[in-house]
């Protein structure tokens, strides 16, 4: 036992110790095409039979130990292994491109081991848990996966409503660079805010392909295929995209995730597939962000008692609901059958003018308007990025100060008003240039006037965009997931912008493609009262 899987278990209230564990790194897995993977394996120091649990991972082995350890040291088999081109892996890294056929190789390799016992079970955050879908249609009759803040198609997650997500590739190149060559270091820099500082700094720069060597010093190969071939191009994420593989055989899943992850709503997505097929799948949703703590270790508890439900036939653990969520400012969690909880009880609101947010949908006539411009883009705060600082629920006053964002805040409530769900904005507006982006969020403002973000989404238009004969487009937004009460006394506020640097590219107003657009035009934006508003899907607690 190590120091680092003893402070696991301690935090995470492990079940007891149940052996020692035999470690093995190092093993030299060879790929179909000749290409050596670095793995790591495991061993319970117990008579078997054992199942195993897979990861497969970019980031290194080493920061996975602890969590290998508490695993074997409960009684199954671990395989870790370093993705292609990571640690001291061979080949290339190409993000996605290999984790369907080196997986297949691996599972493959581990079928031949004479340890092995037949059941299975994949588990891990993020990427390990896109290379989970990667193979989920190759596993043995007893398997189970537990997938957490992923998915199994990431081009939403890329190119979020016809947008790049720039925060999120320019901070994970830095991760991914830095853990390859310096991985102290950057475990130093994820802290610190420093990755988010370079990450602005890479933003700005014009052309944006060209980002890259100021977010770590030289050429990324894939940060420059991407722009070249991914954007707008079906059949580059064709082979990528593993969403076809949820059928009606897939293994028993637990889905994990947080309100402010960005990768929730393309989960949730998975998530009802897997109920449309007739599955019972288990949802944990807390109000976390992408790396929140709770999150970064793994949720073992929660991955230990699945993983023996599934595999060794112990539930004694296994809540007895399948969907847990937590309500934000209540800050409860609450437990159902289902997600959503059945029917919600929707509720309207319109603008109006003093930057009212009205109830009961009344629409009303006026407008209100503001400057975009992209040489000093309105930035992000919060909300679902990736960040090792800053993400997640915020004080918006600093965004909400500056003349390019507009407020609309809503009667003090008498009740508390629970939303479960996502939110639907209308937006009828009008732009001076026909390449215009619009972003949305929904804040909760507390008696003290502090405004927290709740939930966002965002749209671009471009000229194909449809608009009516007064140059006007009616947009419709879904926002991103959320569960969270308005608690009685406080007050809704709807914000309506133009950008959220560096999370979203920002739009140079020209249509050139990002990759290379160096001009950058203003636009002005009108917002019209009458047809902007926003649909509650509100829930009663019992």
């Amino acid at each position: 036992m190590s120091l680092s899987s003893l402070y696991l278990a301690w935090v995470e209230d492990l079940p007891p110790r149940l052996n020692g564990v035999k470690k093995t790194r190092g093993l030299s897995l060879t790929m179909d095409d000749g290409v050596i993977l670095k793995t790591d394996h495991y061993a319970p120091r117990a008579d078997g039979p054992h199942p195993t649990i897979l990861m497969r991972l970019p980031y290194g082995r080493r920061g996975f130990s602890a969590i290998c350890e508490a695993y074997a040291e409960r009684g199954f088999h671990v395989v870790i292994q370093a993705c292609r081109g990571t640690e001291r892996s061979g080949g290339e890294f190409d993000p996605f491109a290999n984790e369907r056929a080196d997986g297949l190789a691996t599972l493959k390799w581990i079928k031949e081991q004479p340890w092995f016992d037949g059941r299975i079970g994949l588990t891990g955050p993020s990427y390990l848990g896109y290379a989970q879908w990667a193979i989920s249609d190759a596993l043995p009759p007893v398997a189970a996966m537990a997938t957490k803040v992923t998915t199994s198609n990431f081009r939403p997650v890329v190119f979020p409503s016809g947008a790049f997500h720039l925060n999120l590739w320019l901070s994970w190149v830095q991760v991914i660079e830095g853990l390859r060559s310096r991985p102290l270091a950057t475990a130093a820099r994820m802290f610190s805010g420093d990755i988010e500082r370079r990450t602005d700094r890479a933003a700005a720069a014009l052309p944006l392909i060209e980002a890259d060597k100021i977010a770590v010093g030289h050429k990324i190969g894939f940060w420059r295929h991407w722009f070249e071939h991914a954007i707008g191009n079906d059949d580059f994420w064709k082979e990528i995209d593993h969403s076809h593989r949820l059928s009606k055989t897939t293994p028993p899943v637990h889905f994990i995730s947080g309100w402010y992850d960005f990768m929730l709503d393309p989960l949730l997505a998975d998530y009802q597939r897997l109920v449309e097929l007739g599955h019972t799948p288990y949802l944990t949703i807390g109000t976390w962000f992408h790396i929140a703590e709770e999150l970064q270790r793994d949720n073992l508890s929660e991955t230990l008692t699945w993983m023996r439900a599934k595999l060794l036939g112990d539930t004694t653990g296994l809540r007895k609901n399948p969907v847990r969520i937590h309500i934000s400012g209540k800050d409860e969690w609450h437990e159902f059958d289902r997600y959503p909880p059945g029917p919600p009880a929707p509720i309207n609101l319109s603008i109006g003018p003093d930057r009212q947010l009205l109830e009961g949908g009344t629409t009303t006539a006026g407008s209100d308007s503001y400057r975009y411009d992209p040489n000093d883009p309105t930035p992000n705060l919060g909300g679902a990025i990736f960040a090792f600082t800053g993400a997640g629920a915020q004080d918006n006053a600093p965004l909400e100060a500056r003349s390019d964002v507009l407020t609309y805040t809503g009667p003090v409530l008498l009740k508390p008003l629970t939303i479960i769900g996502q939110c639907q904005i209308r937006l009828r507006a009008r732009a001076s240039l026909p390449h215009a982006d619009f972003f949305v969020r929904l804040s909760d403002v507390d008696p003290n006037g502090v405004s927290t973000n709740i939930c966002d989404g965002f749209l671009r238009v471009t000229p194909e965009t449809k608009a009516e004969a007064d140059g006007s487009w009616t947009l419709t937004f879904t926002l991103h997931a959320t569960a969270h009460s308005f608690l009685a006394g406080h007050r809704l506020r709807l914000l309506i912008a133009s950008g959220a640097h560096p999370r979203y590219a920002r739009n140079p107003g020209t249509g050139e493609p990002i990759s290379t657009a160096k001009t950058l035009l203003a636009n002005d934006i009108e917002i019209f009262h009458e047809g902007t508003g926003i649909t509650l899907p509100t829930h009663e607690l019992i």
